[in-house]
């Protein structure tokens, strides 16, 4: 039994996985049972990524700790150094301040992640693990997951499958609790910004027809990435009827190539706008008044349908995730994204389930916690 008030570390490593935790972070912010210490690295101190530790900031957050361990290169070489030096600086951090926390909570699948849960496996950091027991074949990020689970203390998942997947896989299959998608708690909460508030901060007129984009490379089949980034400029050329809205991809291998090709092949075209970062609530903002989405990224598998919108699924990167019926999956060549718009574009809104949904994911977990240590 720990001792009140319960000291919970929280790693972040990217705007994406802070959007997540937000919702759960609100709600730990005002409970006096929690301590909470956020611990940001990776790509939040990158300024070429937006340096977003001040969106952390700007939420009404204190970070604890801010660690630098992200390398400007995207080659496999790069990424494996600076998973190599967040090991290594993480070792340094776990060996001062690891029994500082009760819990220290991760959450997905980046090779960041990893290698700071990794370096605190010997010191004995009780890690509780967000989105666990999920599949992405496209993606080595699928290695980093299931080896952030097995150094796992807790895990909380976002569908009973990814449960069972879970206790398949750990030796001691215990502490698994389905809580949905947490990320989806920050929907029924969020108040989206309206067309014109768009259009004031981001010069994105959300009056016309709009598909948000977010495309990361595949870091399974790396070397095919320059021939995706093309042939998605070729279906954004082709369609002019619509207005493009691309988020930049994020700091994966060769990340940075895509998001040249982009800025070379599309910047000062009317009907593309490109976006470093939207932050949660615009991003989400962008989505609720979009027509529908088209990318590689998990949040159209997961938070679109929610939103009502269908979603055009490129390539492998999300291959093996469960989907609810609004994805369309096609390869990324431009004959076939130009005749899933062709589909989607007379379809209108989605109106079936989220099969990521639970009510109150955040609650849950804060319950969970309070009966695994009370």
């Amino acid at each position: 039994m720990a001792t009140l008030p319960l000291r919970v570390g929280v790693l972040t490593s990217s705007r994406a996985d802070f959007g997540i935790y937000l919702p759960l972070l609100k709600k730990m912010q005002n409970d006096t049972f929690f301590n909470l210490k956020i611990i940001a690295f990776g790509s939040h101190l990158s300024p070429f990524h937006g340096y977003t530790v001040k969106a952390i900031e700007a939420e009404g957050f204190s970070i604890d700790t801010k660690i630098e361990s992200l390398l400007t290169g995207d080659s496999p070489e790069a990424i494996a150094t600076a998973m190599s030096l967040t090991m290594m600086k993480f070792s340094q951090y776990w060996g001062m301040r690891a029994s500082q926390y009760d819990i220290v909570l991760c959450l997905g699948d980046r090779y960041e992640m990893f290698a700071a849960v990794t370096a605190g496996v010997p010191f004995g950091v009780k890690f509780g693990h967000l989105h666990g027991g999920e599949k992405t074949l496209g993606a080595i990020d699928n290695f980093f997951r299931h080896s952030i689970s097995q150094a796992a203390w807790c895990h909380f998942v976002s569908t009973e499958a990814y449960a069972e997947r879970l206790k398949q896989m750990l030796d001691e299959p215990e502490h698994i609790y389905n809580v949905g998608a947490l990320s989806l708690d920050s929907l029924a909460d969020i108040s989206f910004l309206s067309k014109d508030e768009i259009k004031n901060k981001w010069n994105i007129d959300m009056a016309a027809p709009t598909i948000l984009v977010t495309f990361h490379p595949e870091t399974v089949n790396v070397s095919e990435n320059i021939h995706y980034a093309n042939e998605l400029v070729k279906t954004f050329m082709a369609l002019s009827q619509f207005q493009i809205v691309i988020t930049m991809p994020n700091a994966d291998t060769l990340g940075a190539t895509v998001r040249n090709i982009f800025i070379e092949k599309l910047s000062g075209l009317p009907h593309i706008v490109m976006v470093e970062n939207l932050g949660t609530r615009g991003y989400f903002s962008v989505m609720h008044h979009c027509a529908f989405l088209l990318g590689n990224t998990s949040s159209g598998i997961i938070e679109a349908a929610s939103l009502h919108k269908y979603v055009i699924n490129v390539g492998d990167r999300q291959k093996g995730r469960m989907q609810s019926d609004n994805i369309v999956d096609v390869p990324i060549s431009s004959d076939a994204m130009l005749e899933a718009v062709k589909s989607i574009s007379g379809k209108g809104d989605y109106t079936g389930e989220n099969i990521y949904y639970r009510d109150g994911s955040a609650d849950t977990i804060c319950s969970s916690l309070k009966q695994l240590f009370y």
